[in-house]
């Protein structure tokens, strides 16, 4: 299945994508299964994605009957057209700050060691850094450039795995059983302040809309290929990141071992699993985002995430 969550009249809700052209709104279409007899006056309503993947079996298996009878005159009230809505980041609000890995396919960490004239090796464990939740905005929304916080902004587009079931020390083995679905992500960068702050990532990597994330979130039933995805990136339509998700240093039952060890995973957590070569900051000569630049992440079976970069000085981020 597919999740959006959308804005309407000034609210947020969360939907399940019904083509290319419409969705049905979650929490109405569960009202109106209720009134019909349908569900039981006691059945859950999910308010947000957060609550329907931290709901489980139940409240799927009803999503999975609505999608079903998407057409049905019952659900006219609940279906609409995503034209007349804005679509939003998945999830919104992430409960807790964004897990991103960094150093994750070999031809990046390649790239990265020539551009910092660094010797050219691998990790020998993941790179775990993380993103705040003020950093995710959604499709459509504008990247903010403040040139008197960073003139060096970077892209990288990224695979994100949204957990479904909680655990904590989990193992490879049973690793994709955590695992709810699959989003896009592009880790937007201040590669100036991630070396002026010791090269460590949070200070580089939290700023406000640096986390576009979208359009949609596609379940693990239906993206089984996940280990073998095109993942693409262009600017104003130049493509400059083309790889597949199967080069990834660490592959993803790897990254969710490594990551719960010791570290409780809770449903609608989301991991970044790193990016293809392709950045700006390892262009010669170096190329970073500018106002008005237009930036398409691709990532095969999920669709593609548009964001525009805008100048915007510190008074209208304090605004």
């Amino acid at each position: 299945m597919r999740f959006v969550t959308f804005e309407q009249n000034g609210s947020c809700r969360p939907g399940i994508s019904v083509g290319r052209d419409h969705m049905i709104d979650i929490p109405r279409s569960f009202a109106l299964a209720k009134e019909a007899g349908l569900l039981d006056a006691s059945h859950p309503i999910p308010e947000t994605l957060v609550d329907l993947i931290a709901a489980g079996g139940e409240v799927m298996a009803t999503c999975m009957m609505l999608s079903a009878i998407a057409g049905d005159p019952l659900l006219a009230p609940a279906t609409i057209a995503a034209a007349d809505v804005t679509l939003v980041a998945p999830i919104p609000r992430p409960l807790k700050n964004v897990f991103c890995v960094g150093s994750n396919y070999r031809a990046h960490v390649t790239e990265a060691n020539k551009a910092q004239a660094k010797a050219d090796t691998a990790p020998k464990l993941p790179v775990f850094f993380t993103k705040p939740p003020t950093a995710v905005v959604g499709p459509g929304a504008s990247v903010r450039l403040d040139p008197k916080v960073s003139d060096r902004m970077d892209y990288e587009v990224e695979l994100g795995v949204i957990i479904g079931t909680a655990g904590r020390n989990i193992t490879q083995a049973n690793a994709i059983d955590h695992i709810f679905g699959f989003t896009i992500i592009n880790d937007v960068t201040a590669r100036d302040l991630q070396r002026a702050h010791g090269g460590q990532y949070l200070k580089g990597k939290g700023l406000d809309t640096s986390c576009p994330m979208g359009p949609q979130i596609v379940t693990i039933d239906e993206l089984p290929n996940f280990e073998n995805l095109r993942i693409a990136l262009s600017v104003n339509g130049d493509l400059r990141q083309d790889g597949n998700t199967g080069n990834m240093i660490f592959p993803i039952a790897r990254l969710i071992e490594s990551l719960s060890e010791g570290l409780t995973l809770e449903p609608g957590d989301i991991l970044a699993t790193g990016t293809p070569s392709g950045v700006g900051y390892a262009m010669d000569p170096p190329s970073y985002l500018k106002d008005g630049d237009k930036v398409t992440c691709e990532i095969e079976g999920i669709g593609q995430l548009t964001n525009v970069v805008r100048i915007s000085d510190s008074a209208a981020f304090a605004a």
